[in-house]
Order: structure tokens, then C-alpha cells, then sequence
């Protein structure tokens, strides 16, 4: 691993974390401090992240994670839901026997976690979940897409949907993952792209109750 993958890796966790929070800028200093790694290599994190959506740079102020309108989560959410569900489509026409396996040990090892108690918990759906996610787009085999996915799904928001879930969301939103793959063994290519959709809306209802709305600021049309 290079020093700007070092770098890139420790400060995207960083972000996504919470760690640094919406509005929070972003130094180099810090950022070197964080990564253990010089001022250069972390200068290229820092324009691979921008790049990806998770940092901005703003004149005067300098490199900051942006704060996020409701017209700009909602508009996430709805362009998720419709690639997300179109990602799942391909794959189901593409994925091998092995491809479905794996996707069903990690609905599964979701499904424990939700189950199980601890402190871990949420740490351990959260990895499961992003590994089926990008699992599914891998086996989609676009790289065009999963560049667009990328700047959907690990923004700070989104990523951390999971601590707005209550217990029965959480399983819920980790049986979607089963139900996903029941309908890619079953060759049904339709019925796993209509299931991505509701498992996204699923996350956006919960993320705007815990902001106090009942629904999003619009309707969503599929």
C-alpha cells in the first residue's frame, strides 16, 4: 500500500466515521497527522476525495466535508434508488453460481448481526452491508456505474443511516439483502431490482424520521 492510499484510506474513514463532521475543515496537518504520513502523499488524498464527493474545497476556507441540503439527500437517495436497483438487474443476468454464494453468506452474516446484541453491532452491519453493496456492483461489471454509486453511497450521511435505525429496521433492512439474492436464484431479475429499490427507500424514510419528518421533502416516482 502506497502513502496516498494510506492517507486516502485513514482520512475517508475519518469522514465517514463522523469523525469529521459536516463543515469541519480539513487540514493537511491534521490529515498527515491522522494517516502518519507527509504533507505530499496526503495532498493527493485530499484531491482523490474531493473527487469522490467527500471533501470540498472552499475558496478562503480550504478543504471542508460539505454540509448537505434536503434537496441534496433526497436527490441521493432518488438517483440511489434508481442505480442501485439498475445495478442489481445486471447483475442478476451476469452472476455466477459462485457470485450468488457469496452474496448470500454476507445477506446472512447481516441478518446475525442485526440479531445479535453488543456494541459492535452496528459496526459489523455496517461493513456487511457496504461488502454486499459493493459486491453487487462488481458482479454488475460496469466501472462507469460503480464510479457513480461511489459518490452516492459513502457520503458521510448515508453511511451512517444505520445509527438512525431502530432494532426492527436494522433486521428489516438486513432481510432485504436475503430477499435480494432469493430473487437472483430464482433468475428474476425484476423482482431483485424492485426489492433494491424499497431497501433504499427504506434508508431514506428512516434517515428523515430520525430528523423528525414522517416522509421525504417529495415524492420519489419510480
Amino acid at each position: 500500500m502506497t502513502a496516498v492510499d494510506r492517507a486516502y484510506g485513514a482520512i475517508r474513514q475519518a469522514i465517514l466515521d463522523g469523525r469529521f463532521a459536516a463543515g469541519t475543515r480539513v487540514t493537511e496537518h491534521e490529515a498527515a497527522a491522522l494517516s502518519g504520513v507527509s504533507r505530499t502523499p496526503v495532498r493527493e488524498a485530499l484531491r482523490r476525495l474531493q473527487n469522490e464527493g467527500l471533501l470540498e474545497f472552499v475558496p478562503n476556507h480550504g478543504t471542508v466535508v460539505p454540509r448537505w441540503s434536503e434537496s441534496e439527500i433526497d436527490d441521493m437517495f432518488e438517483l440511489r434508488a434508481m442505480l442501485e436497483a439498475y445495478a442489481v438487474e445486471r447483475a442478476t443476468r451476469l452472476a455466477s453460481r459462485e457470485d450468488v454464494a457469496t452474496l448470500r453468506a454476507l445477506a446472512e452474516a447481516q441478518i446475525a448481526a442485526a440479531q445479535a446484541g453488543g456494541e459492535g453491532r452496528l459496526q459489523d452491519i455496517a461493513r456487511l452491508n457496504s461488502q454486499f453493496h459493493e459486491r453487487l456492483q462488481q458482479v454488475a461489471a460496469s466501472e462507469r456505474l460503480q464510479r457513480m454509486l461511489v459518490a452516492l453511497i459513502e457520503v458521510p450521511l448515508v453511511a451512517q443511516t444505520f445509527r438512525k435505525y431502530s432494532d426492527e429496521q436494522l433486521l428489516r433492512s438486513s432481510q432485504h439483502h436475503l430477499e435480494i439474492v432469493l430473487a437472483m436464484e430464482a433468475g428474476d431479475p425484476a423482482s431483485a431490482a424492485s426489492i433494491m429499490r424499497a431497501h433504499v427507500l427504506g434508508a431514506r424514510t428512516a434517515f428523515y424520521r430520525a430528523m423528525g419528518r414522517e416522509t421525504a421533502p417529495r415524492t420519489m416516482a419510480l
